[in-house]
């Protein structure tokens, strides 16, 4: 296996790691719930006491089984390993946690930090955890959602049901958890990743392309232009950059022509065939 399929794989088993710490540390000896089919999950835990790793395997293998042929053979392969690892640690951790003195706020934070990182790293990692975040997948890839977006309108609806075994106020503070836990996945998703779409006016637009070119190895796209009001022919340079290299970017701009206008937009997603944006 090469590097990259190593640090996919340490990404995958810390991530199903934390997600299951979220479950039986924090959600469960507090009473409280999740989305998904990890919520159903722990309230057949409630019910009837069945092994939420136990539980989790099979509704999630039965998922995975309907939509695989949505995803690529890595992302199914990953996925797979995602399932199994998140079941077996959710199978041996049952009881590792402790109630919190009945503070549920505090419970519900820590649960959906903790859920919300692990699945973000599953998905970071190019899998997913099975259940509602394979349709979190499917609507993102066909409706444009994010990935957080989706789980948290399949949740609500799932919290909506367990609200009959765990009540309305911890159902509330379920609610909380993964609130939490969804913006936490798009950071870690997105965050890490977030591009800025730049769009450059100067006069000098010559110098600031080589530069540009030069110095941060970024590709540039020149526009061809016409100010509104003075009619004059412009050129515009629009590249892609890291949100991290914008200060960067300014510096050198400023070098060379102080006067030039600037405008950024954040990046929601890049298409295009073998495109990292490294």
């Amino acid at each position: 296996m090469n590097k990259r399929t190593w640090i996919d794989l340490i990404w995958l088993v810390l991530g199903s790691f934390i997600f299951a710490m979220g479950v039986n540390y924090f959600a469960i000896p507090n009473r409280l719930s999740e989305g998904g089919i990890i919520g159903i999950t722990i309230v057949t835990y409630y019910l009837f006491e069945w092994s939420p790793g136990v539980v989790n395997f099979i509704l999630n293998s039965t998922l995975l089984a309907i939509g695989y042929k949505f995803f690529t053979k890595r992302m199914t392969i990953y996925t797979i390993i995602s399932i199994f690892l998140s079941s077996l640690f959710l199978h041996i951790s049952v009881g590792w946690g402790e109630n919190l003195n009945g503070d549920s706020l505090l419970a519900a934070l820590f649960a959906g930090l903790s859920v919300g990182a692990g699945i973000g790293l599953i998905f970071k990692a190019g899998g997913t955890s099975g259940g509602s975040t394979i349709i979190a997948r499917l609507l993102n890839q066909f409706l444009g959602w994010s990935v957080g977006k989706a789980m948290l309108i399949m949740d609500i609806i799932v919290i909506a049901g367990s609200a009959f075994v765990i009540g309305k106020e911890r159902a509330m503070y379920t609610l909380v958890a993964i609130y939490i836990g969804a913006k936490v996945i798009d950071a870690i998703i997105e965050g890490a990743e977030e591009r800025s779409a730049v769009m450059i006016i100067s006069d000098q637009h010559e110098k600031i392309l080589e530069t540009v070119t030069r110095k941060m190895y970024r590709g540039v796209t020149v526009l061809e232009a016409k100010g509104g009001y003075t009619h004059e022919d412009k050129n515009v340079l629009y590249l892609v950059i890291h949100k991290r290299e914008i200060v960067q970017l300014k510096k050198y701009i400023e070098d060379i022509d102080p006067d030039t206008y600037i405008t950024t937009h954040r990046v929601q997603e890049i298409f295009r065939q073998g495109y990292k944006g490294s």
